[in-house]
């Protein structure tokens, strides 16, 4: 099951470990995505922690911990190919993923369903 953050993080979680990163919508807004600063394996984080950063064509923003754990694995081919995080940011632009998560921190997330009505919510807010 997916969860996300307001900042538009997402969290997959199979088994006891959690795969990160960036929904479609944070690319949209960000463009093309040129640089990717990953995150360090075997790194204990708490939510809110800055994980990395990216750069696009438009803006550069930080990625924060959206769970505490130990940083298990990066996806290291983001190095060469930032684009797979414009090109599939919620399949092959994963950008790392965790373990030791504390399953209570996803109640401060949204579901899928809950996620797209926030964007809703969001592209209101942008018509006015």
């Amino acid at each position: 099951m997916k969860y996300y953050t307001e900042d538009h993080v997402w969290v997959e979680i199979r088994g006891d470990e959690a795969t990160i990163g960036i929904s479609q919508y944070a690319v949209d807004e960000l463009g093309d995505i040129e640089y990717i600063e990953l995150p360090l394996e075997d790194e204990d984080i708490i939510v809110g922690d800055d994980i990395g950063l990216l750069e696009s064509n438009k803006d550069s923003i930080s990625i924060y911990a959206p769970l505490s754990g130990t940083i298990t694995a990066v996806n290291e081919e983001l190095e060469s190919e930032p684009t797979l995080i414009s090109d599939a940011p919620e399949e092959k632009g994963w950008i790392c993923k965790i373990s030791n998560i504390d399953d209570s921190e996803l109640d401060d997330m949204m579901n899928e369903t809950s996620y797209k009505k926030f964007l809703r919510t969001l592209n209101k807010k942008a018509k006015r």
